[in-house]
């Protein structure tokens, strides 16, 4: 019997083509080399997602991001794209990637897929015909610039991936422009034909029946054609959430080489295309450590731009306070009061943030549904990357086991990606964790069996069974998804503030600290009896133990 059969299908009605559905809507993250492997080769690959689409659905997702499975040698696992039209034979065949649209539709699941256009791999058919020559038909569609007088590159310009941004090219005695590495050439978006086949790629996905895209790296489309120096940024304004401390990428400001005006009028092109479709809707990926909200509000800004975006605030070292989290969405709301944000915390670029935020230092779990509780809460979308909702922790892999480039060339003060890529544990007992019956890409640890699946579902109290139930809970009351959103003042470590929808009010209160507190609100709530969360109020007063929410409705 079929996987799909044995998992009650969504009725028909929510099947129905809804232009809003993205607003507020729970988005599963899944890094396909590391879900669920079907045939033994140790890396994970579409017909796997397939298999597992039940368990994605039976979690309380409204739709699935699946990192990239395009053609690609894989020289940073799938980002680097030589066919955008193509399933790398590792992952399958586009029959199997229609197959999954199909099965995901059938649960009422939407699939939405990463797309990168900022650059190509240098396999890519379009650069081995841009870098024969100067004058080819293709001569344009990437980023070229002559070397300075001395022979050293055109500027200043880094690459996050460590060292200059410009690679030298022997065929036409030329620099090419690498915002990452140098197998990865950026396209030249201020070539009006390069957005016109990257247009038409995306209707092809549209039309093989995708329901969104998540855009890698919006804001490095377009660079400045001056090509001016970037300038330095003083030590106290570097922030890590975009590149590791050990990168001197820390040491500019990208005023130049990244988030140009010139984006918004792509960003226009690319809204108009899937307008022409029933209900597509795009999540932005902004990574700018000092303009991110910034870019996040005029990103989304109207309805001829991106549907929502993410930045990096909540991605970042820094373990989540209330002054931060009220920091963060009063700047959203100030500067984009009719944008729409998608918040996350974990990613496949992150350190997990139960390692990042300390949480396992003292009572793991508590702490991960806490904050998974906050991060349900706030108004605007929500992503939760694979493994998130098990409460995985940072693995630790050894540098012989490394496979990023990344971590490679900056080991050991910075490990790279792998550490948060590691193969989804299923089973607890079965080898590799029920990912792979070969040997995994890479290793799986052995505490992260210790809370696979199979150890976290009907056990009362786990992370999973946490994260199914806030979410059962987030769907049935619709304030979550659309209602607005206004902070509450509250003492100590609590973060409050008041979902309001009409004439509904719910108020959210979160103890992120180690010690009780009581403080009234100023008004009467009572808790929803259907929150999955344990506060209490008496009186007027709200009682809440360490690291304990409460919901309740305000009268």
């Amino acid at each position: 019997m079929s996987v799909i059969a044995t998992v009650a299908q969504r009725p028909v009605e929510a099947l129905k083509p809804d232009p809003d559905w993205w607003r507020g809507a729970v988005i599963y993250q899944i890094y396909p080399r590391s879900f669920q492997d079907s045939n033994g080769d140790g890396i994970g690959d579409l017909a796997g997602i397939r298999q597992r689409l039940p368990y994605v659905a039976h979690l309380g997702a409204d739709a699935i991001w699946i990192s990239p499975f395009f053609t690609s040698p894989m020289k940073d696992f799938g980002y680097d794209i030589s066919d955008y039209r193509g399933v790398d034979p590792m992952f399958g065949s586009l029959e199997d990637f229609r197959a999954l649209v199909a099965d995901a539709h059938a649960l009422g699941l939407k699939i939405m897929i990463d797309l990168v256009m900022s650059h190509t791999s240098d396999q890519h058919p379009w650069f081995a015909e841009s870098r024969t020559n100067r004058e080819n038909n293709k001569s344009d569609w990437y980023v070229w610039a002559d070397a300075k007088p001395d022979g050293s590159p055109p500027n200043n310009w880094l690459s996050i991936f460590g060292g200059s941004a410009w690679e030298w090219d022997t065929n036409r005695r030329q620099y090419y422009l690498h915002n990452f590495l140098a197998s990865q050439p950026d396209l030249n978006f201020h070539n009006r034909e390069v957005q016109d086949a990257l247009l038409d790629m995306v209707r092809f996905w549209l039309e093989l029946g995708v329901d969104g895209f998540r855009l890698d790296t919006v804001n490095f489309y377009f660079h400045a054609q001056s090509l001016a120096n970037n300038p330095p940024l003083a030590p106290e304004a570097r922030n890590s959430s975009i590149a590791p401390e050990v990168n001197p990428y820390n040491h500019q400001d990208h005023l130049f080489d990244k988030s140009q005006p010139d984006n918004i009028g792509f960003l226009n092109r690319f809204r108009a295309l899937l307008d022409e479709f029933p209900a597509a809707a795009a999540l932005g990926e902004i990574g700018d450590a000092q303009r991110g909200l910034q870019l996040l509000a005029e990103y989304t800004a109207g309805d001829d731009r991106m549907h929502m975006c993410y930045s990096f605030d909540f991605l970042s070292a820094e373990t989540i306070t209330p002054e931060s989290v009220r920091d963060v969405v009063n700047a959203f709301e100030e500067a984009a009061p009719d944008g729409w944000s998608c918040w996350a915390f974990s990613n496949h670029d992150v350190i997990r943030h139960a390692s990042r935020w300390g949480a396992f230092e003292r009572e793991p779990d508590r702490y991960l549904r806490l904050v998974a509780a906050l991060l349900f809460s706030l108004r605007g979308s929500v992503c939760i990357y694979q493994g998130e909702e098990l409460g995985l922790p940072e693995a630790d892999i050894g540098f012989d086991d490394l496979q990023d480039p990344y971590g490679i060339r900056f080991w050991p003060e910075f490990k790279g990606r792998d550490g948060c890529r590691t193969p989804m544990v299923w089973s607890s007992n079965l080898p590799n964790g029920g990912f792979t019956s070969g040997k995994p890409w890479l290793p799986v640890p052995d505490i992260h069996r210790a809370m696979a699946v199979d150890m976290q579902q009907g056990r009362e109290g786990s992370v999973y069974e946490f994260y199914k139930a806030f979410l059962a809970f987030r769907a049935s009351h619709r304030i979550f998804a659309k209602g607005g959103l206004r902070f509450v003042d509250a003492p100590g470590e609590v973060i409050a503030f008041a979902r309001e929808d009409g004439g509904e009010r719910i108020l959210c209160a979160y103890n992120l600290g180690h010690e009780p507190v009581e403080f009234a609100p100023g008004f009467v709530v009572r808790r929803m009896e259907d929150a999955p969360l344990g506060g209490i109020s008496e009186n007027g007063v709200i009682k809440l133990a360490p690291l304990e929410g409460f919901i309740g409705r305000m009268e």
